[in-house]
């Protein structure tokens, strides 16, 4: 068999590129061992053994893929080969470009009208870790027609099974230019589904640690989305590019497990909605505030300093302006009140100073530390703790109101106020609602840490507060916001993206749209936007720019988690993942019935879900932000059925009908909802 002398090339230099990169591993296991071995600086040999760690992960190497997905000639006859990560050889020349390295740019954005210094492009197919086609593309040719890459339309319908995948072989040039946006500027990506803004938003990731490395691992970087499930789908994506400490979390863990110095809160109560709608609502950030700087206690008798044989007065006027002007600096509380000792010993040294006296600065570090000036900052203001104030706020009526007024009506500060009201803080039974209370209060009392950015995924579901939240852990940072106002489901979604960017701290971040879908076919797409003017008529129709149709079907059955269980069997016969999408009533019915035909399954609203399974079995409130190759819809009208109104529930089934990368069978027995006509 005749061997193609371009491919067996590329497939030499993929040998050498991976030779080079174990070598660059065994240089660092090497220097890690000499690390271990050298006596030095505690604290300095933990650094360079954590930095040399991740510097070993980085490098490792996954034989089921290529180093390379593709190449680029430049006008000055240098050939560059792109990949996931640098791989360079013993005289320090590359093998390998990081796909994020500037000069990579041209392989994703290059045209022919904009060629960036590129004269061909050339893409590779891959199987099992092995080149086995190749694909050019002259740039300078006049006579080549562009003509849609076949390779990269397989690797976008490529069936997958597991988690979600990299796509760094396939970023689209409107991808590109978001992923490579600047390091301060937050970025709002309205998209909609298949359009690949999850995908967007953790290759931003991967880019901003690749472009800022220093900054961004020190102050670091985190990922939140909706839900464990979602987590667990994304998990593989940061550490297949080299990434492997960006911080992962959903809203809840954020705010519950105890993170950044903050105490544990132990989620054990579930609320009305309406009672979970007012402590979402913005508003609430003025109760708060009003209830931590209600604890301030006026001065009614002076201050007495003994020093020596002389009593020193500081009279309760003065000691009323010193707390009031702190207050008015927008300083947090405990700050606040780390700073009130100093502002005394100050007007202290000055009455020191008016009797002739000549004190430096220990003498105010000394009055500042002593025992008189600590007792009165302690009564003028008392330390306080985040739990015991929310508590107070839903305990006590009379508090309450006092915080509230003018903020919140009487019906509302009604619906607010526990019916039974728990002992103590510490007998509290907290809802995730109050869990986001809770953090409010606690950077009313000190400042929470920012990350230097943050990437919030399905950022149209959140409150007023979460988003607060969101916004304080990147003051210093900038955002990706991700997101799709169509699939907004729960009762307080967000109805515009400058809500959104404003609650966020970030009102002046940039909104993209994203309307081409890669992932979801057209056959899917379109059936699923026969609801969008029902659930969000200012939104364009998303096109589908796949060459693959896909394949719909919509069945009228008997029994339809029956009909779905014979659906995945069938679906077993092909390849890639299966989602069985329903609604939570019908979860415990299609268990049991796979189970019954032996087919395996993993339960993503299982808590303690661990390894992926091929086959998966979803509430229709978990399947936000995942995809499968085939999925199968069970009974729209009772997805539709299962929220509390029906706008919400359209858009639920909306988001339900566009999680399919290849197939999708809707199965029913009751009536369609009348608005997928």
């Amino acid at each position: 068999m005749t061997v193609d002398p371009v491919l067996a090339a590329e497939q030499a230099h993929l040998e050498t590129a991976r030779t080079e990169l174990a070598r660059m591993r065994e240089h660092t296991r090497e220097l890690t061992e000499e690390a271990a071995r050298r006596p030095g600086d505690a604290v300095a040999d933990a650094a360079l053994g954590a930095a040399l760690a991740r510097r070993a992960a980085a490098l490792v190497d996954d034989p089921g893929s290529t180093l390379f997905f593709g190449r680029t000639d430049l006008d000055s006859g240098e050939s560059l080969h792109i990949g996931r990560r640098h791989v360079m050889d013993t005289a320090g020349d590359p093998v390998v470009i990081d796909w994020r390295a500037d000069v990579s740019r041209g392989f994703y954005s290059a045209t022919r009208d904009e060629r960036h210094g590129v004269v061909l492009r050339r893409r590779f197919g891959v199987d099992g870790g092995r080149i086995t086609a190749y694909e050019d593309e002259h740039l300078l040719d006049p006579d080549e027609h562009d003509a849609a890459s076949e390779i990269l339309a397989r690797e976008i319908e490529r069936p997958r099974s597991g988690p979600m995948r990299d796509i760094v072989a396939t970023i689209q040039p409107e991808q590109d230019a978001l992923v490579r946006a600047d390091a301060r500027t937050t970025v709002c990506v309205q998209g909609a589904p298949g359009t690949g803004k999850t995908a967007v938003g953790l290759h931003r990731a991967a880019w901003l640690l690749y472009a800022h490395r220093e900054r961004l691992t020190r102050q670091g970087v985190l990922v939140i989305g909706p839900n464990h499930a979602f987590l667990q789908h994304i998990a593989a994506v940061l550490p297949a590019l080299g990434e492997v400490e960006v911080e992962q979390a959903t809203m809840e863990s954020l705010l519950t497990g105890g993170a950044e110095g903050r105490k544990p809160v132990a989620v054990r109560a579930v609320e009305e909605p309406a009672v979970a709608r007012l402590k979402g609502d913005a508003r609430m950030a003025a109760v708060l505030h009003r209830a931590v700087w209600s604890a301030l206690v006026d001065p009614t008798e002076p201050l007495v300093l003994t020093r020596g044989s002389t009593r020193w007065r500081v009279p309760a006027y003065r000691l009323a302006e010193l707390v009031a002007e702190l207050r008015t600096r927008g300083l947090r509380y405990e700050a606040a009140r780390d700073l009130l000792p100093a502002r005394i010993a100050h007007v202290v040294l000055q009455l020191f100073e008016a009797a002739g006296d000549s004190p430096d600065d220990r003498v105010q570090d000394a009055v500042a530390r002593s025992a008189d000036v600590k007792r009165e900052v302690k009564k003028l203001m008392p330390p306080q703790d985040a739990a015991r104030v929310l508590w107070r706020v839903l305990a006590e009526p009379e508090f309450l109101a006092a915080c509230a007024e003018g903020v919140l009506d009487e019906a509302e500060q009604e619906l607010l106020r526990w019916t039974t009201p728990p002992r103590t803080p510490g007998s509290a039974r907290w809802t995730a609602a109050d869990a986001v209370l809770l953090d409010e209060v606690a950077d009313q009392l000190s400042r929470t840490p920012s990350r230097a950015h943050v990437v919030l995924d399905e950022a149209q579901d959140l409150s007023a507060m979460q988003l607060r939240a969101v916004g304080r852990r990147c003051t210093t940072g900038a955002a990706t916001v991700l997101g799709d106002i169509a699939q907004g489901t729960t009762p307080w979604a967000a109805a515009s993206w400058d809500e959104v960017l404003d609650l966020i701290g970030k009102p002046e971040g940039q909104l993209e749209i994203l309307d081409r879908g890669f992932r979801v076919p057209s056959a899917v797409i379109d059936y699923a936007a026969t609801l969008l003017p029902w659930i969000a008529p200012d939104l364009t129709v998303p096109r589908s720019v796949r060459t693959d149709p896909g394949r719909l079907d919509v069945r009228s059955v008997d029994d339809p988690v029956a009909a779905a269980v014979k659906e995945v069997r069938a679906a077993l016969a092909g390849e890639g993942s299966v989602g069985v999408v329903l609604a939570a009533g019908h979860v415990e019915a299609a268990a049991r019935e796979l189970a019954a035909a032996g087919i395996g399954f993993a339960r993503l609203d299982d808590p303690e879900l661990d390894a992926p399974q091929r086959v998966s079995l979803v509430p229709a409130g978990l399947v936000k932000g995942l995809e499968f190759d085939r999925t199968v819809v069970v009974e729209p009208s009772a997805i539709v059925a299962g929220e509390p109104d029906r706008r919400t529930g359209l858009r639920r089934l909306y988001v339900a009908l566009t999680r399919a990368v290849s197939a999708m069978t809707v199965v029913h027995a009751d009536p369609l909802p009348e608005e997928l006509g």
